[in-house]
């Protein structure tokens, strides 16, 4: 291996780095930090004690942790050795990690030290899985600093390299491994993302404020970092001024986030927003949940054009648009990418026309292309033929730039018109004093199903005051069908991924 091509092709992206800059920072976080040197001798120490343990190329792991150092080296780790490791939300309950564990057939899987009562399940359900503890000695658990202290630190001599599998979450029934046989070549979503991004490992420094077993914050904010040779500071747990402050403090100039981390950085006052140097960030990419357009337009007015958004996800395909382009057309998401092709589709599975709503279909590439693991029914479940679905509903304008809508399990069905609610969302968060909102369906004997809107106030709103403004809102900006009917206020928080995305199947469940 010569250059850093070949490294990452081989899985030793991190060892290339090692040795250009052993004493750089790669890794930041509450939880420790690692120097490239470091992150990459223990990525081997990992390594060889999985091989020591019997684990062979095409062998799986698993990973259960929060933001910290022994998560990427349990990623780099088991993937210079030609393993197949799947990241696991660690906020799901012991019963759904296990699931997962035992669904990828992991062999050996590293676990946060909170997590006591998944170790214990898992212990107790697959006595045969490796389980390793990270942050703190715990039973059940090998304590994951003892078990790797005394591995061999060298690179690998002949590395393979691996390949991740990726659980995405379904609005219904347990979670789906996204498998591929073979991993696919660069998508252009990913030649773009780092085009743009245009690193300089001399100078620039990441911050990931989503969590790393999440696909996004992994590919597009860690990984994507590291292997150009910057480091990246881990938040554990996001905070909107704690973002600032670390912005500022650690210079960092490269991040990745979603629109509610948007929208609540716009909602801290002016005096907060105004008292970091923030001037040091350079590209700000987005994606994973529609971003209402007037949120972006002010995040890009606020940071200027840096801030780019991606269409894409586990499964694949691809739009990306940058700064100045979205601004000619608030709302997209971008035109296809070179070599990716698109189809909208509607309930006949027929290609609707221009400007009209459809579930928006990708072309899978020839090769890698993927399938839910050991679920055939669900697999076809996704493709129209050579076409796979992420569920979404959209359009494309003349121009040939596609519009998301909202997604097809998200759909109020009333009277039989489909009705999209992350428009009404939008709509009804332009409200200041909305802080968090979700419309949903709710049984209505005559139509079906009628819209109403689940909202989180910020501190000190009246409510009778605000749900004046909304109806009024509703009244000037929606059509008659898609307004709420009726409006609820919550002081819990409403239900969320930790990515930020607004779980609206839980909201909706109170109801039904």
């Amino acid at each position: 291996m010569q250059n850093l091509e070949e490294y990452i092709s081989a899985g030793m992206g991190i060892a290339f780095h090692a040795k250009m800059f052993p004493t750089k920072k790669a890794v930041i976080s509450e939880h420790g930090e690692r120097t490239f040197h470091e992150l990459n001798a223990n990525s081997n120490k990992y390594a060889n004690f999985l091989l020591k343990h019997g684990l062979q190329s095409g062998d799986a792991v698993a990973i259960v942790c929060k933001n910290r150092p022994e998560f990427l080296e349990a990623l780099y780790g088991p993937l210079r050795i030609g393993l197949r490791i799947t990241p696991i939300n660690w906020h799901l309950t012991p019963d759904e990690v296990t699931y997962i564990v035992e669904n990828c057939e992991a062999k050996a899987v590293v676990c946060d030290s909170i997590l006591e009562e998944t170790i214990s399940e898992i212990k107790a359900k697959l006595p045969k899985v490796i389980i390793l503890s990270a942050g703190a000695k715990t039973k059940n658990a090998l304590f994951y600093d003892d078990a790797i202290t005394s591995e061999d630190d060298a690179n690998i001599e002949n590395p393979i390299a691996g390949k991740s599998m990726l659980y995405t979450s379904g609005t219904t029934g347990r979670p789906k491994g996204v498998f591929r046989k073979e991993n696919p070549p660069l998508s252009m979503t990913e030649k773009l993302t780092s085009e743009s991004a245009n690193f300089n490992p001399e100078t620039d420094f990441s911050i990931c404020p989503g969590p790393a077993y999440h696909a996004a914050p992994l590919g597009l904010n860690i990984s994507i970092s590291l292997m150009a040779g910057v480091g990246v500071y881990l938040m554990d747990k996001w905070d909107a001024e704690k973002m600032l402050h670390l912005i500022e403090k650690h210079k960092c100039t490269h991040t990745h986030m979603v629109a509610t981390m948007f929208h609540r950085i716009l909602r801290l006052p002016e005096e907060v927003r105004s008292s970091y140097d923030l001037s040091s960030m350079k590209w700000i990419l987005h994606g994973a949940a529609p971003c209402p357009v007037e949120v972006k337009r002010a995040i890009i007015e606020w940071f200027g054009p840096i801030v780019y958004e991606y269409y894409a996800a586990t499964e694949g395909g691809g739009c990306f648009i940058d700064s100045k382009e979205w601004l000619l057309k608030p709302g997209s998401v971008g035109k296809a990418n070179e070599g990716v092709e698109v189809k909208i589709l509607d309930e006949e599975d027929q290609e609707v026309k221009e400007g009209m709503e459809g579930t928006i279909y990708f072309k899978a590439p020839e090769t890698g292309r993927f399938e839910y693991y050991k679920a055939k029914e669900k697999t076809s479940g996704a493709y129209r033929g050579d076409y796979f679905t992420m569920g979404d509903i959209g359009y494309r304008d003349s121009d040939g730039y596609y519009f998301l809508t909202g997604r097809s399990a998200d759909t109020i069905i009333s009277g039989g018109t489909n009705i999209y609610p992350q428009e009404i969302d939008d709509v009804l968060l332009a409200h200041q004093s909305v802080a968090e909102v979700c419309c949903i369906g709710v049984p209505n004997e005559e139509w079906g199903e009628e819209v109403k809107a689940v909202i989180n106030l910020e501190s000190g709103a009246d409510e009778d005051s605000v749900r004046k403004d909304l109806v009024k809102l509703a009244e000037e900006k929606l059509s008659g069908f898609k307004k709420p009917k009726t409006y609820e206020f919550w002081t819990e928080e409403l239900p969320r991924l930790p990515t930020g995305k607004i779980q609206r199947n839980l909201a909706k469940k109170r109801f039904w």
